[in-house]
């Protein structure tokens, strides 16, 4: 009913506050949201560190690949614990975003092809190189002015 009030009365989600806003995210409570979101973010870390020494062992580029990129989605992921899947959807395809989103989508299943199906370990690791930037252009979408700033200072 209060959602109701302030959407009748003008007031968006832009007008409140962080803290109401993750609260209005899900049915989680706020101290289970962030837990998830903390381990999410931190399995993915460790997934991507892991890939990262797989690296160097015989034939270790498949594992790499498939490491670097769960590490990816799962730190991807971990945000959709904060603001909730819907709205972190309807974020990651707004228009400021949308070509980044979907280059980085696209090089995560690129990534997974060349190291699965097609057997292709330097593809692989261009593709693993590609999903770093696209991940990082598009993380750069969230902060205002950032990538303009990056190129135009």
């Amino acid at each position: 009913m209060e959602k109701l009030r302030r959407v009748l009365s003008g007031q968006d989600d832009e007008e409140q506050g962080l803290t109401a806003q993750v609260l209005d995210a899900s049915s989680l409570s706020f101290n289970t949201r962030l837990k998830w979101f903390a381990i999410c973010f931190a399995s993915g870390i460790v997934f991507s560190i892991l890939g990262t020494g797989l690296l160097w062992l015989p034939g270790g580029i498949k594992l790499f690949a498939v490491f670097y990129t769960l590490g990816n989605i799962a730190a991807l992921a971990s945000t959709c614990f904060l603001m909730g899947p819907v709205k972190q959807l309807k974020k990651m395809f707004e228009t400021t975003r949308l070509l980044a989103t979907i280059v980085m989508l696209l090089c995560f299943i690129l990534t997974l092809c060349a190291a699965l199906w097609w057997h292709k370990k330097g593809l692989a690791l261009l593709f693993c190189i590609l999903q770093f930037l696209s991940m990082t252009w598009y993380s750069l979408s969230y902060i205002p002015y950032a990538r303009r700033k990056l190129f135009f200072k």
